[in-house]
């Protein structure tokens, strides 16, 4: 698995993480051991980066992670970075502060079983406390004290993204990116490259859209948010189907499927195109099936698409996603 640095951590992390979203909630049911296994199977794969954050399953996935580094031995290995802020209700700008702040994240320290966080970040707070630097000071705080290494943000849109890095102590940015919200490799991505800001992407497989597997007729669980937050019902709508109206998704797709290459599935070739992007520190899809987690992984060592193929994939997003997408998020 290739390596890329995440920005001024120092942490040299591999190009395809881990994203564990899908064991901690919002995906369907997923039991105590098939979430310990599905983070087995990352390591197996070679990961050495996983993404999680403290409401997933409230604290469900943040325990799993903590038993199988202890049970594999590789803390030290395996570079774990967490979100905090989403726990606020009501969940307001002016409720980031210090005293939340520390209450989160001493709970993910427990969580994880560790004394010091290596990455922290905001978790898609509302736009405003990107403008209030109390909210910052916090984070320095915190990292003065010894409970948080690094600290970053996970944004909901490319305007926050920028605001963010603004602040010396930001040094990842965690974003949506694929094929169908192309947006941050304008701007962006020329800044925090800028900047040297680590950036994490999130939702590379568009909730599943971009694997190509999902069928038009497919109905997903209760508690499964490509159910119930369609449009936007529960959280930000750009969290489920990359915010694309899922039929639109669907024709897209059939358009991708005659460019995925040779002994390439379309998953991989999403995650590739998404690599291709020199400002990208490592893409963090999510599964709790091991073949795909392996799979995913595997996409490391694809060979770069070719600019017919990144032309195709522009045409395709243009028609298709541009006009509902580009300008939201």
């Amino acid at each position: 698995m290739r390596h890329r640095q995440l920005g001024t951590t120092g942490f040299d992390v591999t190009e395809v993480g881990f994203g564990t979203w899908n064991i901690g909630g919002d995906w369907g049911d997923v039991d105590e051991e098939a979430g310990r296994e599905a983070v087995r199977a990352a390591l197996d794969a070679g990961i050495d980066f996983i993404d999680t954050a403290d409401v997933y399953g409230d604290g469900f996935s943040e325990q799993r992670i903590g038993e199988v580094l202890d049970e594999r031995g590789v803390r030290e290995e395996v570079t774990v970075a967490t979100k905090a802020g989403r726990r606020l209700d009501p969940h307001t700008a002016d409720r980031y502060d210090y005293e939340n702040l520390s209450k989160f994240v001493d709970r993910s320290r427990e969580y994880l079983g560790v004394e010091t966080l290596g990455l922290v970040q905001l978790h898609c707070p509302p736009t405003e406390a990107y403008y209030q630097p109390e909210t910052f000071e916090a984070l320095d705080r915190l990292r003065d004290e010894g409970k948080i290494d690094h600290y970053g943000v996970s944004v909901e849109k490319v305007e926050q993204a920028l605001k963010a890095i603004e602040y010396p102590g930001v040094e990842t940015v965690q974003i949506i990116f694929n094929m169908f919200r192309q947006r941050p490799a304008e701007l962006f991505f020329e800044e925090a490259a800028r900047r040297d800001v680590g950036v994490i992407v999130r939702v590379p497989l568009a909730s599943g859209l971009l694997t190509g597997e999902l069928s038009r007729d497919m109905e997903f669980p209760e508690n499964d948010h490509r159910n119930f937050n369609i449009e936007g019902e529960a959280f930000d709508r750009g969290e489920t189907f990359a915010g694309l109206p899922v039929e639109d998704g669907f024709d897209a797709v059939d358009e991708l499927r005659e460019h995925v290459p040779e002994e390439t599935t379309m998953a991989q070739m999403a995650l590739r195109w998404i690599l291709d992007h020199d400002a990208v520190s490592t893409v963090i899809p999510g599964s709790t099936t091991p073949e795909h987690i392996e799979a995913n992984a595997a996409a490391s060592e694809k060979a770069p698409l070719s600019n017919q193929t990144h032309g195709a994939v522009r045409d395709i997003y243009e028609e298709y996603v541009f006009d509902s997408v580009h300008h939201r998020w």
